[in-house]
């Protein structure tokens, strides 16, 4: 039996726990534009929305572990520009704006569009990331949808193992060309699976 239960949404007084779950999953991906890390996770603290969200949670109520999603109404991650610039400043927001405009994905009929999927460290390798996934395709279905699509980077090979265990299989990919530098990863491999 797990230690751990999956629930829809999170707590408001988890905002910040989730905000650096968050953080610590995407660091490596989104370190040099939304950096340093208190920034970053002032930004995500203030920005997330619960509501597009399912969480693992231990029997005490701590938050394990996240799994976001973005439908045409919303997504677990976002934030305008204004809310870009109330943390960095009206020059840093902007560029950073534009910046991570380059790393949008477009909500399609049909599909559920996972927005990140992060667990703590103390909890992974317990099945919270697996279980995620699987409250994710069961969100999917009962939301009348027939596929979830994620995006992989090509230096994350253990979420990539993770998701093709789980039933994704690889979609296309896409090449960062010269934003490599800034990105941190040369090519994000879009995954997608069936949940019909």
């Amino acid at each position: 039996m797990a230690d751990f239960s999956i629930r829809a949404g999170f707590a408001e007084t988890d905002l910040a726990r989730a905000a650096v779950l968050y953080w610590d999953a995407f660091k490596g991906k989104l370190g040099k534009i939304m950096g340093p890390d208190e920034r970053a996770c002032g930004f995500f603290a203030t920005t997330m929305n619960a509501e597009y969200a399912l969480s693992a949670v231990d029997q005490s109520g701590e938050l394990l572990g996240i799994a976001g999603f973005k439908t045409n109404k919303g997504s677990l991650t976002g934030g305008s520009l204004r809310d870009m610039t109330r943390v960095y400043g009206w020059v840093g927001g902007t560029w950073r704006g534009l910046l991570l405009s380059a790393l949008e994905r477009d909500v399609q009929p049909g599909i559920l569009l996972m927005d990140g999927i992060c667990v703590g460290a103390a909890a992974r390798g317990k099945g919270v990331g697996t279980a995620l996934l699987s409250a994710i395709k069961s969100h999917a279905r009962q939301s009348g949808l027939s596929t979830v699509r994620l995006d992989v980077i090509d230096s994350n090979a253990g979420a990539r193992a993770l998701y093709e265990r789980e039933g994704f299989a690889a979609i296309g990919t896409t090449h960062t060309g010269s934003l490599r530098h800034i990105f941190g990863f040369r090519q994000a491999t879009a995954m997608q699976c069936d949940v019909s």
